[in-house]
């Protein structure tokens, strides 16, 4: 989880929905495409939604800022570059489950996704906050708390949520890789359309 993939922008035409926007996506590998085949990704499906959908006008661009094995504390570093960089109207931000394999303080990757969305909204773009939860083996206390963090930080913002970025996928083994962690090709579709109602809306 630790190769750092190539950040893909993604440029397509679209038709009338409103002005041109660029959507930031801030990962770890369930976003990075690892173990994919390039362009399979739940990232890289956007592309067709967006032309389904007729949203946008003019060009739109996606970055995938992900990288395998990111945690918040990583995102928190990297930011402010790709703000300044890409200057999207809309950041994605969908870390923390290396936060938990890592054994990070709650109260740490609480505080990082304070500052991420403190740092996309000073920027003045709209935020996804995408959620997670952990297997039960890291004890009950701790899997509560942690996927509590998630639906607290969008209520506390009043930011969008993805209450659990693996819904319909978590329970069905068929949809991950070998490893057991990482969702397939296969399972892309559904990571998008978990994503879409919360993001959609912020396109208008």
């Amino acid at each position: 989880m630790a190769a750092l993939l190539a950040m893909p922008l993604l440029m397509f035409a679209a038709s009338a929905y409103s002005a041109p926007k660029t959507l930031l996506v801030l990962g770890d590998s369930l976003s990075a495409e690892y173990g994919l085949t390039r362009g399979s990704g739940w990232v890289a499906l956007l592309d067709k939604r967006l032309q389904q959908e007729k949203i946008g006008a003019g060009v739109t661009a996606v970055i995938n800022a992900s990288i395998s094995g990111e945690t918040t504390i990583g995102g928190k570093t990297r930011l402010p570059a790709l703000l300044s960089k890409h200057a999207p109207d809309v950041v994605i931000i969908e870390l923390g489950a290396n936060d938990a394999l890592r054994g990070l303080q709650l109260s740490a990757t609480q505080a990082n996704l304070q500052a991420l969305i403190d740092m996309a909204r000073a920027a003045k773009a709209k935020v996804v906050l995408v959620g997670m939860q952990i297997p039960p083996n890291y004890g009950a206390d701790y899997t509560n708390k942690f996927s509590q963090l998630f639906p607290a930080a969008a209520k506390q913002n009043k930011t969008a949520l993805v209450p659990f970025f693996l819904k319909d996928v978590a329970d069905k083994p068929a949809l991950f890789q070998a490893d057991r962690m990482h969702p397939n090709e296969q399972a892309q579709q559904t990571l998008l359309d978990n994503v879409w109602p919360a993001l959609k809306p912020l396109l208008k």
